[in-house]
């Protein structure tokens, strides 16, 4: 990846629907080569995992996001993470040192959802303790 590349990357990342030609402009390139930079990078092992959907704050205001600190027994770092993985309310996970294991950051709509998640991942054979906290708001940089 050269600095073409992580430019182009940068104007997808604030707004990946601009189309070509736009880009091409911002970049002094052709459409040609945004596109192939584009394929490239879509292609197998390429920078580009995905496209997504950034909604409006006001929406994601009601949604419960929270992050939860886990312990785990022994050697089962792998095991767990492959279970945390089948929970649809787990958003990410982290690897981490000191005193957690992990971190994962969950999202559910309601604090009904939260609690069943909570109960359901505390049992996760593997998972010696946990710690979580909801979070009320965030500011983005």
């Amino acid at each position: 990846m050269d600095e073409l590349d992580r430019r182009l990357l940068a104007l997808l990342r604030a707004d990946s629907r601009e189309p070509v030609a736009s880009l091409a402009a911002k970049l002094k390139v052709s459409r040609g080569t945004v596109q192939n930079r584009i394929a490239k990078m879509l292609g197998p092992g390429g920078a580009i995992q995905a496209f997504t959907v950034r909604t409006r704050p006001e929406i994601e205001a009601s949604r419960v996001c929270a992050i939860m600190s886990i312990a785990i027994e022994g050697e089962r770092s792998a095991a767990v993470v492959r279970a945390l993985k089948g929970f649809p309310e787990v958003d990410k996970i982290h690897t981490t040192n000191g005193r957690w294991d992990l971190i994962a950051e969950l999202e559910v709509e309601t604090l009904a959802e939260f609690s069943r998640a909570l109960d359901q991942i505390r049992m996760v054979e593997g998972i010696a303790s946990t710690e979580t906290s909801i979070l009320l708001a965030t500011q983005k940089l």
